[in-house]
This record gives structure tokens, sequence and C-alpha cells, in this order.
């Protein structure tokens, strides 16, 4: 392995369009196209093929390997494509690498097929927005067009926190300040805390990892800031509950009165094949805070918050993930079988027969 093959095979990753690529001693590179991984017709990787393109990557980021290391996250770049989100690990006593592809555009929300009510979601002068959503489903460029909207929109001071920094923001009417932890700042909570003195309007954080982010991001979003970030969460009330478990059980009701306070919304997401099996769709739940749900969140009637997404739909632009995939197998573009897979639902046939 040299410099110029593993631009080659990342050159093909984008000019293939696919999600990731995977490094891995004694298999040939993977390629991730459609949800499917493809293993690909070059030799297999032998354990200083993996070592040098982990180098490589990190020589990209101006860093070092910990010699310690069990995993590590970077981003890598590419002067003619674009860049890639890099999960560094070990495995069996070698080191494997899976590439995520960045788009090299942040796609508008007509672009990504989103629900146009996100547009109104980032209206809100303060609070906390949530994307969740397994890996590899599209919380980081659903998020990314949600900033840039604001970017493009108001004349705000936006502070990123990532770990690593993915979609690289040009400031258009707002100031876009990127920090990328492990370069920039040490945390995420200590950026949070001292996101806090640097005049911001808007703050996104990359991922909740733990309490002390969660409480910082609660806190921003109590003194009047708006705070974006994502959870590995598939539901509005699954994202809640995720939220609330993190704290201890004494403080565990007085998180539900302030996080039905300040939650604007939730906005979870499946990819999908459509019928064609060539492309995938995104199946997208909102929830926005009325002041039902707020009660819901403050009484723990969390159960009770799909039904009243449904009620909603018509008029908050609410829906759940069973309504969206009810609406995509009517206009014919995913199969009842891809709906039943993605859905937590016992009676989607039942739904879609009524609808």
């Amino acid at each position: 392995m040299d410099s110029k093959t593993l631009n080659q095979i990342l050159e093909i990753a984008f000019a293939k369009r696919v999600s990731d690529v995977h490094f891995e001693v004694g298999n040939p590179p993977f390629f991730r196209a459609h949800g499917q991984l493809l293993r690909s017709k070059l030799a297999s990787l032998k354990p200083e093929d993996t070592e040098f393109i982990a180098a490589t990557i990190m020589k990209n980021n101006k860093r070092d390997l910990p010699a310690d290391f069990t995993e590590f996250d970077a981003s890598y770049s590419l002067a003619s494509s674009g860049r890639f989100r890099v999960s560094i690990f070990k495995q069996r006593g070698n080191i494997g690498i899976v590439m995520r592809v960045i788009p090299p555009e942040i796609g508008s929300f007509k672009d990504l097929q989103l629900p146009a009510v996100l547009a109104e979601i980032v209206k809100a002068p303060n609070g906390l927005v949530l994307v969740t959503g397994p890996t590899g489903n599209g919380k980081s460029t659903t998020l990314a067009s949600m900033i840039n909207y604001i970017n493009e929109k108001y004349s705000y001071n936006i502070i990123t926190i990532e770990d690593p920094i993915e979609f690289l923001f040009s400031s258009i009417k707002s100031c876009i300040i990127q920090r990328e932890v492990g370069i920039d700042t040490a945390d995420f909570s200590s950026a949070l805390k001292a996101s806090l003195r640097m005049d911001p309007d808007v703050i996104m954080v990359g991922e909740l990892r733990d309490l002390e982010t969660i409480d910082a991001c609660i806190k921003a979003s109590e003194t009047g800031h708006l705070v974006f970030s994502t959870l590995h969460t598939q539901s509005a009330a699954s994202t809640i509950n995720r939220i609330i478990g993190h704290f201890p059980p004494e403080s565990q009701e007085i998180i539900r009165q302030r996080l039905a306070d300040i939650l604007v919304a939730t906005v979870s997401l499946r990819l999908v094949e459509d019928k064609t099996g060539e492309n995938l769709i995104p199946v997208v739940e909102v929830m926005r805070t009325t002041t039902t749900i707020q009660a819901c969140i403050r009484d723990g009637n969390l159960d009770d918050i799909e039904g009243h997404i449904e009620k909603g739909s018509a008029q908050y632009q609410m829906q759940s993930m069973d309504q969206h995939l009810i609406q995509l197998c009517n206009k014919g573009l995913i199969s009842m079988k891809e709906a039943k897979r993605v859905s937590n639902s016992m009676d989607l046939e039942r739904k879609l027969t009524f609808t």
C-alpha cells in the first residue's frame, strides 16, 4: 500500500457514491453501497498496509496515533474529492480502519428528501433540537443541512463542537466557528462551557455521549441558546428515556421538568431501500414539543407520545415513523416488506388498510 493506491481507492468511493470503505487485515477493501457491503477485487491487506493507512490518516491530521490506543476517531481529506470520517481500531492485534464518506456539498432539505417542517424547527429562538437514529442513517447529514439552512438565512454566531469535524461550513450570513475535540479542545463538556463565553446564538454538539455533556447542553438551552445534537436512539420516546436515564434516580423528576421546558423537537431517521433497490430513502419521525407532549414528558407517560405525534400531524406538521412509511408505500416508493422491516409496530398493515 502507498499513498497513490490509497487515494485511488478513496476516489473510487466518491465516484461510486459508496457510504463507507473498510480496511481490515486478511481481507481486500470492502465498500458499502446502498446498504450492502461489497468485497472489492483488490489484494488482501497485510498488517503493514493498515498500519500505513492509519499513519497516513494521522499525518493528514498533524497528529501521531497513540501507542496504546484501542480505538481512535479522526478525519481525512482528499484534495480532489472530499472528506472522510475515520474510525481506527484494533482487532486481533492488528489495525483496522473504517472510513465514512462525507459528501462534498451540504444538501438542502429538498435534496435530502427531508420534511419541510425542519425549516420551521430551526427558527426556534432557543431550546434543544435532537437528531437521532442508528449509525449510518443520516444523522450527521441532516444536522449539517439544518445548520447550513440557519447559516444561509440568519446572521447568527454558530459554534460547532465535533469529534471529528465532518462537514466544512463556509460562513454565509452567519459566522461559523468549528472546533474539533482532541485538536481544538479537550472534550465536549469543556468546549461547551467555553462556548458560552464566545457570544453564541447556536451551538451544535456532535453527539450527546455522557452525563456531563447532556447536562451542559440542557443548561445552554435554558440560558437562551439554540442547541443541536445527536443520539443513537430510534424514536422520540426512546430519546427522552435515554436522556433521563443518564441521570441518577433522585434527579430524574427535575430533569423531566427541565427537558419538557427546553426540548424543541426530535427528528428520528432511518434509511430504507426504494423499490428498485438502488437508492436509499430517509424515513423520518418528527416530534415537536406541544403542550400535550410537554405534559407526557413531565409525567413520564412516554408511551403516549407516538399517539400524540400522529394526532398532531396536520396541525403541527409532525409525523410518526409509521405515518411516513405508509406515505412512502402509498406513493409506490418502497415495498411493504421494507416498511415492515423498519417499523416497530405490529399492525403496520392494518394502519395501511385504513389510510
